[in-house]
């Protein structure tokens, strides 16, 4: 077969895997590449939870852990309920909600995996100041898990290499060829700054606002969003990077942009019954 033919094949192909597997974002109605399996994500996620549950100390019976605790089934609730409202499938219907607190001050951060798999280092707790600051940073958190951005991003990852290894066999190794001419991955590292960094960018972005709605319907006061974002500002100064080299948004860009939503998503994503 020759390359023409071959191009042509594989192009039909992915076009209407693409097709086959796109979907959109919970509320903010984003297109999104789908192609891996959720449920093989969410069992990976799990495994790897328990894991990580095993490995670092954890912080028990706590008033601390309470409050994670209930922020999350509050959050979790209100959730379920607003899409319930709304006639909309609920994203998180085949979660396993779980929440640890992690035993570690020189961390602050929070994640959550999918599935619904939550973590906050103590770290976090002195950045959060407040049940108001938690709620956002878990918002946050939750909104990636909601957003199923693991699948999409996963999913973005498998067709990236796959069309990185046709145009290789495609261009005669040139792909190659530029790799092991400067001794280092450097078709990767460009795939990453113009491809990768924005996407993750803008995934951020989703869960920051995604999360100011998953806050407010939950009852918590979301001025204190911005708030929380200066203080995180203010602990990592002199370590951000430029925002182009980053998979997050720059602490300035964030913040106007959290500031420019908060009103609008206080008037239409109100503290539902269940909150």
């Amino acid at each position: 077969m020759d390359r023409r033919k071959f191009l042509t094949y594989m192009g039909c192909g992915c076009c209407n895997l693409m097709i086959a597997s796109c979907g959109t974002t919970p509320i903010t109605d984003r297109r999104q590449l789908k192609i891996i399996p959720e449920a093989k994500l969410n069992a990976q996620a799990a495994q790897i939870y328990e894991k990580v549950k095993e490995k670092e100390k954890l912080i028990v019976d706590t008033s601390e852990l309470s409050q994670i605790k209930d922020i999350g089934k509050r959050m979790q609730n209100s959730i379920s309920e607003y899409f319930y409202q709304t006639n909309q499938s609920d994203p998180t219907i085949n979660f396993d909600w779980e929440y640890i607190l992690i035993d570690n001050k020189k961390i602050k951060n929070a994640w959550c995996m999918p599935g619904g798999k939550i973590a906050v280092y103590s770290g976090m707790l002195e950045v959060t100041k407040n049940q108001n600051g938690l709620a956002a940073v878990m918002g946050h958190e939750i909104a990636h898990a909601v957003a199923k951005h693991s699948v999409e991003r996963a999913s973005r990852n498998v067709v990236i290499n796959v069309a990185t290894q046709i145009t290789d066999v495609l261009s005669g190794g040139k792909l190659s060829t530029v790799n092991r001419t400067t001794g280092m991955n450097t078709v990767g590292l460009l795939t990453q700054i113009g491809i990768f960094n924005p996407f993750n960018r803008k995934q951020e972005s989703e869960a920051d606002y995604l999360g100011l709605i998953f806050s407010s319907l939950s009852g918590y006061d979301i001025r204190e969003t911005p708030l929380l974002w200066e203080r995180m500002k203010e602990t990592n100064k002199g370590k951000n990077v430029p925002e182009f080299m980053s998979t997050h948004p720059s602490p300035d860009n964030r913040i106007k942009k959290i500031n420019d939503w908060i009103y609008q998503v206080m008037i239409d994503y109100p503290p539902n019954s269940i909150s």
